[in-house]
């Protein structure tokens, strides 16, 4: 017994401005409305070709005519659709390069440390404020600068200053 099954309607992309006119279209055909549908199918594609000039009624080869010339016109709207797309897509008709934006715009210097107090220069470190005297003490002045400064979250060496009794940043 052979299978007698109505083979699946093909899919075809349609460029959404025309989606409305499809579906009234696809309607007329599914109606069995002929006659209907070609002169909607004209119009349709008058819109697009304002020289076309098809008669209904030569019959089944001016269908296939009109049939060709629509999914012509249809398929180059949507190359040139998706184009557009892919052009908007990698913003090649933006003309201004974004602009990164700054993470606070009221900084607009760098800011200067200032010199700290061996209270708040320790934490800073991950030390403890005890710890940072003895520290001082049995390195040289270059040798503590360095160690401070590979300790330092932004890399700033400090420097001992016994007259004020702060820690001064050294760049």
């Amino acid at each position: 017994m052979a299978d007698h099954k109505t083979p699946p309607s093909e899919m075809i992309r349609v460029p959404t401005a025309l989606i409305p006119a499809v579906r009234q279209l696809s309607k007329l055909h599914r109606e069995g409305h002929t006659i209907a549908l070609q002169q909607g199918l004209e119009e349709l594609i008058s819109k697009f070709d304002s020289n076309i000039d098809i008669d209904v009624a030569k019959g089944e080869k001016s269908i296939k005519q009109l049939e060709l010339k629509l999914e012509t016109k249809l398929d180059a709207m949507t190359k040139k659709l998706e184009l557009i797309e892919r052009a908007i897509s990698s913003n090649r008709y933006n003309s201004q390069p974004k602009q990164r934006r700054q993470a606070n715009p009221y900084q607009l210097s760098p800011v200067e440390l200032l010199a700290l107090p061996p209270e708040n220069l320790a934490p800073r470190l991950g030390l403890s404020p005890s710890s940072l005297a003895p520290s001082r003490e049995k390195l040289t002045t270059k040798e503590f600068i360095s160690w401070t400064r590979n300790r330092d979250p932004r890399g700033i060496g400090w420097e001992w200053n016994a007259k004020d009794g702060l820690y001064h940043p050294v760049k």
